[in-house]
């Protein structure tokens, strides 16, 4: 990459860490799923770390669609529900830019999603392959150890859960975790009714996420 390009890019990444920086977003999208699952997650996991590991996350994160040019305003964009998702050609491009300029995209596979998120990752990249996340990524260990990788909060098919990414050179740009549920364990306890020490670990690896999140904007420049 030349100097230009590399001035540019962090440019763009920069703009990730002004007044907007500590703003989080749910993706809004097409085709049937509901992505408006787990309506308390967002907020209880922002509560978590701000308490935490003292970050300075707006305590209401928006909701925007994939089309929006305001995408960029938020280093990280979570993705969930159950069922279909399609992105149109303009969504496909927007996505595209915004994760190869600094942004990240956290999809968890609320069960159901995994097969129709998948296809349309291939559209964004197709020249990128899902790559599973060895138990030593600093995701796991950055404020909490997770020596055996992600954590299982609810059990479905008797599965292990599972963390895969889309990388930019070293970069994770995206990451996609399934079989585990992390977003019901950040809901309201009455939500499911899981023991508090399966909340806490689900509390605790989305932390890890947040903090790899916001500590990787731009300094693998």
């Amino acid at each position: 990459m030349n100097k230009f390009c590399v001035v540019i890019n962090c440019l763009l990444i920069l703009s990730f860490t002004n007044i907007n920086a500590q703003e989080i977003a749910v993706l809004k999208y097409q085709g049937g799923g509901d992505w408006y699952s787990n309506p308390t997650a967002l907020t209880n996991l922002i509560s978590y770390c701000n308490s935490t590991i003292n970050t300075k996350i707006d305590k209401t994160y928006e909701v925007i669609e994939a089309d929006d040019l305001n995408l960029n305003e938020y280093p990280y964009v979570h993705i969930t529900g159950h069922g279909n998702i399609v992105f149109n050609d303009n969504e496909i491009m927007n996505l595209r830019r915004y994760l190869l300029s600094g942004g990240f995209i956290h999809v968890d596979d609320n069960y159901g999603l995994k097969p129709y998120i998948e296809r349309e990752l291939t559209k964004i990249f197709p020249e990128k392959n899902l790559i599973e996340l060895p138990n030593n990524h600093p995701i796991y260990n950055n404020v909490f150890s997770f020596p055996d990788g992600l954590p299982k909060i609810h059990e479905h098919d008797n599965k292990k859960p599972t963390a895969k990414g889309l990388f930019d050179s070293d970069r994770l740009i995206l990451l996609f975790t399934y079989e585990t549920d992390l977003g019901d364990g950040w809901e309201d306890q009455e939500v499911h009714n899981d023991p508090e020490y399966i909340r806490l670990k689900a509390l605790q690896m989305g932390a890890n996420i947040i903090k790899y999140v916001f500590n990787n904007i731009c300094t693998h420049l």
